[in-house]
């Protein structure tokens, strides 16, 4: 069966996919950094009913003034809520892999999702994968290692809460792609909203009763206080995950989920960008190829 028939038979826009994920995951690198220089201040489950309690009423209000029909239950309820568990259970495991970890070997086993991608296109959408969309794949992660660099050494059973991460990405795309994707993207990020808000509240009240031995680390520790800077970064955390979530319904639903997949790998370059900024961190030659290959990958995927 053809994509196209799997999918309403909408046509895809592959310019405004393509703009719209880079747009995205740069919003999203953006957050991440952000996180990792906050991680200190706030518990997980803080940062995710904070920020959803944030964007939720916005988009709540935009889409009742500007499309209402869209907040109604359609017949991809459903799959949207399955899409939305998919993808805040894939954060989870993502922070939850970061305690026992390098950044850089979570990341770059993170970064197997889209040869997850392009697997389940074929597998589940029917999607023909050339020799160079495949080329690509490889080229992208390939220059994934090369910014990052993971010792062998360092992987352990941890490593697999990220690669677990990877697939429920992938997944969760696909169904963007074949099951959500005549829905509003506004009202796919406003449900993945609603449950950030919650598994991060049910989460923090389990925090809460579970009493004082377990209050550790990034996902068991006690509410913080928040002073102005923390409600500053807080605000941009919600700015980015609201154009994170939006940006990839969009791209998923414009675009071949092997191709947009392949666009991903942007994130890495973002993220050496943030490196300089917050950490000072400043790529060397490898890191440098690294990119140009993630480049690369993604003009050999527009040709396949």
């Amino acid at each position: 069966m053809s994509d196209n028939s799997q999918t309403g038979g909408r046509a895809d826009n592959i310019p405004l996919a393509i703009s719209v994920i880079v747009f995205a995951v740069m919003a999203l690198s953006l957050g991440d950094a952000l996180i990792k220089f906050t991680s200190g201040n706030f518990a997980l489950w803080q940062i995710f009913v904070l920020r959803s309690i944030i964007v939720i009423p916005l988009l709540f209000v935009y889409l009742q003034l500007r499309t209402p029909a869209s907040l109604k239950i359609s017949s991809a309820f459903n799959w949207t809520v399955l899409r939305s568990l998919l993808l805040v259970v894939m954060w989870i495991l993502y922070y939850l892999a970061l305690p026992h970890l390098q950044l850089s070997v979570a990341a770059a086993t993170y970064y197997t999702l889209p040869i997850f991608i392009t697997l389940f296109s074929a597998l589940l959408i029917g999607n023909r994968i050339s020799g160079t969309g495949w080329i690509a794949v490889v080229l992208g992660f390939v220059g994934v290692l090369l910014i990052l660099r993971p010792k062998v050494g360092d992987f352990h059973w941890f490593a697999l809460l990220p690669l677990g991460a990877a697939i429920l990405y992938a997944l969760s795309m696909i169904l963007t792609r074949t099951k959500c994707r005549n829905e509003h993207p506004l009202m796919l990020s406003l449900m993945l909203n609603i449950a950030f808000l919650l598994v991060g509240g049910v989460s923090a009240l389990a925090v809460e009763w579970s009493g004082p031995t377990s209050r550790e680390g990034f996902l068991l520790a006690p509410w913080a206080t928040m002073e102005m800077s923390e409600w500053l970064a807080m605000l941009i955390l919600a700015a980015a995950i609201l154009i994170g979530s939006i940006g990839a319904a969009i791209a998923y639903q414009n675009g071949p989920p092997a191709m947009v997949g392949t666009f991903d790998f942007a994130y890495v370059g973002f993220a050496v960008l943030w490196g300089v900024v917050f950490f000072a961190e400043v790529p060397d030659l490898i890191s440098i190829v690294g990119m140009v290959l993630i480049v690369v990958a993604g003009i050999l995927s527009l040709r396949q």
